[in-house]
């Protein structure tokens, strides 16, 4: 138990520098300095990239939108004000970039999130593990991961939003609700409606509640 909050205070001293260097980063690059702008694109970049291909099912438009992100940031560099963490200040662009291209779209097309084994893989993305695996427990995990990314999909947005930054990014339920502007309780009961929604369509794969989010 100990230990346990020993790691969590970790944890939190640890976000805390982070965000203060996203900040400091900030102010440089409201003054021009490029290498400010290239270090906090490098960090975050990966997250930024990996949620909005997780929310569109499309990597290459997830390539587009995560560039117009971090062109954002950089525009709002001036104006920025550090009232908030950084990190849900940006996500909080994200989260109106990916609305507004679902919005833009009638049917979002399927591609997996999963790249084929003979590909690398994408910053963000879950790889399958094929590493001593026959051929049959290989192609079994690759139609679970293919459920897995139709059903995220499938959910409303604010739902989808939710899950994906609680469990792909971890987020904090305060921090959700800041960044789809509600309040935690809202965040709470769209985190469970949605792994509702998951476990009815994944029932067939999944044996425990943790693997859909915590």
């Amino acid at each position: 138990m100990k230990q346990e909050s020993r790691d969590d205070a970790s944890a939190r001293e640890a976000a805390v520098e982070s965000d203060v260097h996203d900040k400091s980063l900030m102010r440089l690059i409201a003054l021009g300095d490029e290498e400010a702008l290239r270090e906090l694109i490098e960090k975050h970049q990966g997250a930024v990239y990996g949620t909005i291909a997780k929310m569109l099912g499309d990597p290459i438009e997830a390539q587009d939108l995560a560039q117009q992100a971090f062109v954002r940031v950089y525009r709002a560099a001036g104006s920025y004000r550090a009232t908030a963490q950084f990190k849900t200040w940006m996500f909080t662009i994200v989260r109106n970039l990916v609305f507004n291209e679902h919005r833009r779209r009638s049917r979002a097309p399927f591609i997996s999130l999963h790249p084929p084994e003979d590909e690398p893989s994408a910053p963000g993305f879950d790889a399958p593990d094929t590493v001593n695996k026959t051929p049959d427990e290989s192609a079994l995990q690759a139609e679970m991961l293919r459920a897995i990314d139709a059903a995220i999909l499938a959910l409303p947005e604010q739902q989808r939003l939710a899950i994906v930054l609680r469990r792909y990014d971890e987020f904090s339920y305060e921090e959700i609700a800041e960044i789809l502007k509600t309040s935690v309780p809202a965040v709470k009961s769209l985190l469970f409606r949605a792994r509702e929604t998951l476990r009815l369509a994944l029932r067939d794969y999944l044996e425990t509640d943790n693997d859909i989010g915590t």
